[in-house]
């Protein structure tokens, strides 16, 4: 995309204005670093405060679910977060838990056999809810047609969507996620969109889509922020949040105890997530999302500006691993190549720019506090 002003990067992270809505302040530091330092840091817990607090909140889950089968649910993607996430809970809490993956299509082969290593390592159960192959293609091609920026939707609300629905069929109002600040507390709104816009999705789908999604499993702004957290009472808990988590000590203790590996790359569990950010992102919107996460973690402590400044002079992709994502893209979505970079060459969109529920957004994040203090909204701790 192009500058509406001149370029101009954090001085102490490595934000800068490829982020419309970032500001600087007379010492070039961005807003983004002001956020962590006001607002995000007070809410990590990286000491033995975090494990007190997290021990009562353990021991609150043990009480509840004494006689039920489970005493939690842990979405497990087979990335890092999800699967420290499952790792602790077990082996550290030595919680009952139920691992839910949602298989969406694209996984990996390596990501499916960490996932199979991470289950029978920590002995615990897998539901695996797999996504009707047609339907999830058939809205896929829609967003790519639509020329938005976030391609990931389709996978992001099925994920959430499944994963909450499966919760409250087996009567457990405790989710763990692997959602973290210590890698994680940088992303704008600016470079996506909100996943749960149930009415986006489905005006992008009917506009380019050509057949009903009849299965695929939805969730709308009513059931996710006031039938989940009012009536089910169900409430995210994020474990790393309490512990002083190193995303390269965790994965040194999964590689060990797990047999996990690798995948060289932030979210390359998934095949089309890897080519949506390494490629789409930063080719049709100049948006790169390695920017965002390396800053997470200079702030975090876990790099400094200078490596994360190395990091990003990094190829996205290399010429044979490019090639050979669009071709295998292009053949599961039932495209030619051609029609694929012709996908990736066409007028881009803003989200604004279909039906949505932005309105309704905008609306509970100034109502935010007084929501909180009334339960709505999945609450997370």
């Amino acid at each position: 995309m192009q500058q509406t002003r001149p370029y101009q990067i954090c001085v102490r992270c490595v934000m800068d204005t490829t982020d419309p809505e970032i500001t600087f302040d007379d010492r070039g530091v961005c807003s983004w670093c002001t956020r962590f330092d006001v607002e995000i840091s007070p809410q990590w817990f990286p000491n033995a405060e975090g494990e007190r607090r997290f021990s009562a909140i353990v021991e609150a889950i043990r009480q509840e679910n004494k006689s039920k089968e489970y005493d939690c649910i842990v979405g497990l993607s087979g990335g890092i977060d999800s699967s420290y996430a499952a790792y602790v809970a077990r082996r550290h809490w030595n919680l009952r838990v139920l691992a839910v993956h949602v298989d969406a299509g694209w996984n990996s082969e390596l990501a499916v056999k960490n996932i199979e290593n991470i289950v029978k390592r920590l002995d615990i159960d897998l539901h695996t809810e797999v996504i009707d192959w047609e339907e999830m293609r058939d809205l896929q091609v829609a967003f790519l047609k639509s020329g938005v920026a976030n391609q990931d939707v389709p996978q992001d609300h099925v994920f959430f969507a499944a994963l909450y629905a499966c919760a409250a069929r087996k009567g457990l109002r405790y989710v763990l996620s692997g959602g973290n600040i210590a890698t994680e507390s940088v992303l704008p709104t600016s470079w996506g969109y909100n996943a749960m816009d149930l009415r986006h999705l489905k005006g992008i789908h009917r506009r380019f889509g050509s057949a009903p999604l009849r299965t695929y499993p939805t969730c709308s702004f009513f059931r996710y922020y006031v039938y989940y957290p009012l009536i089910c009472r169900m409430r995210v808990i994020r474990p790393l949040n309490f512990m002083p988590y190193d995303k390269d000590e965790a994965l040194a203790i999964l590689e060990k105890e797990l047999a996990y590996r690798y995948y060289g790359t932030k979210h390359g569990e998934s095949r089309f997530t890897k080519f949506f950010q390494n490629y789409w992102l930063p080719q049709r919107f100049g948006f790169d999302k390695r920017r965002a996460h390396l800053a997470s973690l200079v702030l975090s402590g876990q790099t400094t500006r200078d490596e994360a400044l190395r990091d990003l002079q990094q190829p996205l992709y290399g010429e044979a691993g490019l090639r050979e994502d669009k071709a295998f893209i292009a053949k599961k979505l039932g495209l030619s190549g051609a029609e694929l970079d012709g996908f990736t060459h066409m007028p881009v969109h803003d989200h604004s720019d279909y039906p949505s529920n932005a309105a309704l957004f905008e609306l509970k994040n100034r109502l935010r506090p007084f929501l909180r203090r009334l339960g709505l909204g999945v609450a997370q701790k």
